[in-house]
């Protein structure tokens, strides 16, 4: 039994984590602005936090006196910390928070163990580079340090269902492929890597390896009706993120980084047991959730 600091305990991936820490009798400090929030189950059926957590660290990451000795008595820390939809900016998340969590933990950790994304670095999206200026840092840092690649959440296929709903989704290039993880899946194999205590990246996706042709074929089949799929001509994305940046610069940079996905194969090695397909069903019925910042 260990005592574990998770960061972006409140996320989509941030609470299997802490489930499974939970599970296998560690000792979980979790960090959270709302400990309420917190206690009520989470985006896209991931689990409320209410009975798994032994102490709350409730504060800000961006207040350096909230994260100066955040993992004090703890051995290990484990980051889900990021932003994707949300309206922070994902410098002073991804790479900023991080850092000030990593120079806590390099006083009082042992290991630090984060989840960047896979091709991260090569990604153009300010979102990616921060989680990857971040990931460098760490790499390089005085630690156990453990990094985790995964091409996408399950969580983050729910555009593609949101589409479906409207009755048209559209793919950038059809035949590129991905394998997504669900939460719990990627929190058991997290966990794996902090107990062991190695240093290293690791790439790992989910079981199913899709084209997006086939992702959103599942999703129509979900909520049940006739699929409606167009390839948009790759041409149009410089000019149509533009456009977007003028009104929203962020929701262009969260754009840039999901076409950036749909441009290309992101694939990584597989693990789990849970499959796009299933997710899709259960979400289609429960609905659109509040999203929450990780």
């Amino acid at each position: 039994m260990a005592s574990v600091l998770v960061a972006g305990a409140t996320g989509y991936l941030g609470r299997y984590v802490v489930a499974e820490l939970h599970s296998r009798g560690h000792l979980v400090r979790a960090v959270a602005r709302d400990r309420d929030r917190a206690r009520r189950q989470g985006p896209w059926g991931s689990p409320s936090l209410d009975g798994l957590v032994d102490e709350w660290a409730l504060g800000s990451v961006t207040d350096p006196r909230f994260t100066r000795d955040l993992a004090a008595d703890v051995e290990h820390v484990v980051s889900a910390l990021g932003v994707t939809r949300q309206k922070a900016d994902p410098w002073q998340i991804d790479n900023l928070a991080n850092l000030a969590i990593l120079n806590s933990a390099l006083k009082h950790a042992g290991s630090f163990t984060y989840i960047n994304a896979l091709g991260g670095d090569r990604c153009p999206a300010r979102l990616t580079r921060a989680k990857s200026a971040f990931a460098q840092t760490l790499s390089a840092a005085e630690i156990s340090a453990q990094i985790i690649n995964p091409p996408a959440y399950f969580s983050d296929m729910t555009e593609v269902l949101a589409m479906a709903r409207r009755g048209l989704v559209t793919v950038l290039r059809p035949t590129a492929r991905i394998n997504p993880i669900h939460g719990a899946d990627l929190a058991a194999y997290v966990v794996d890597r902090m107990e062991k205590g190695a240093s290293g990246t690791w790439d790992i996706g989910g079981p199913d390896v899709l084209t997006w042709r086939q992702v959103a074929q599942l999703a129509f089949r979900a909520v049940g009706t006739r699929p409606h799929i167009a390839a948009v001509p790759t041409w149009m994305l410089p000019p149509a993120l533009r456009l977007t940046a003028l009104f929203s610069p962020r929701l262009a940079d969260v754009a840039q980084f999901m076409s950036w996905n749909m441009m290309r194969d992101c694939v990584a090695p597989t693990t789990g047991t849970h499959h796009l397909a299933d997710f899709y069903r259960q979400a289609s019925i429960a609905g659109a959730p509040d999203r929450e910042t990780s």
